[in-house]
């Protein structure tokens, strides 16, 4: 009786294990290596276009846009005092005299452009003028602002859209949307300019 054999057999190792004793790879390692390999077949991941992520953001449409709202502030606002605190421009006195207070110390614009201040000149009906802020440029001929005591009620105006209706497009006169007709008004107004902080271009100097 061979008791080498039968311990080796009780213990559960192959025969082939038993003639090689000597082969370092397990039988279940070699069974799973000797099975046919899947052919990986290299995938071509397609680059992303640069001009993609150079193109600016899609505009939102209009029917998002925010609409003119009024709000109602805790004291009666006067347009200057709410044009000084939401631009941080340092001109004082009537509104219609911003245009020349301006000069030499901001830059004076003859076109829009945002957080600039849009001086009124002094009319019939604006007797001491009127500033309003410039929050966005919708197209060549239209901006939106806001503004205080548009409607005399030193309410503040939110989302005003204002008109270029000057013949050369050069923004000297306008009309302003009348938020509680849900309109632009049927007065032009005459503009001296845009003035800007933080801008050393200066224009109509």
């Amino acid at each position: 009786m061979d008791l080498t054999h039968d311990v080796i057999s009780f213990l559960g190792f192959g025969a082939d294990q038993v003639n090689n004793p000597t082969d370092p790879q397990p039988v279940a390692e070699r069974a799973v290596t000797d099975r046919p390999r899947t052919e990986i077949i290299p995938r071509e991941i397609a680059p992303m276009s640069i001009a993609n992520l150079a193109a600016p953001p899609p505009r939102l449409p209009a029917v998002t846009a925010t609409a003119p709202s009024v709000e109602t502030p805790l004291r009666r606002l006067f347009c200057v005092e709410y044009a000084r605190m939401r631009s941080g421009l340092a001109v004082f006195g009537d509104a219609k005299h911003w245009w020349e207070r301006a000069k030499s110390l901001y830059a004076r614009l003859p076109h829009p452009v945002e957080e600039a201040v849009m001086v009124f000149s002094g009319s019939k009906r604006l007797k001491r003028g009127h500033v309003a802020v410039v929050t966005d440029i919708v197209s060549p001929r239209q901006i939106i602002v806001d503004q205080a005591n548009w409607q005399n009620k030193g309410e503040i105006d939110h989302a005003t859209p204002v008109l270029d209706v000057s013949a050369a497009n050069d923004w000297s006169l306008v009309r302003v949307w009348d938020i509680p007709s849900g309109q632009f008004g049927a007065r032009t107004y005459a503009i001296s300019g845009f003035i800007a902080k933080g801008l050393t271009t200066a224009s109509r100097d």
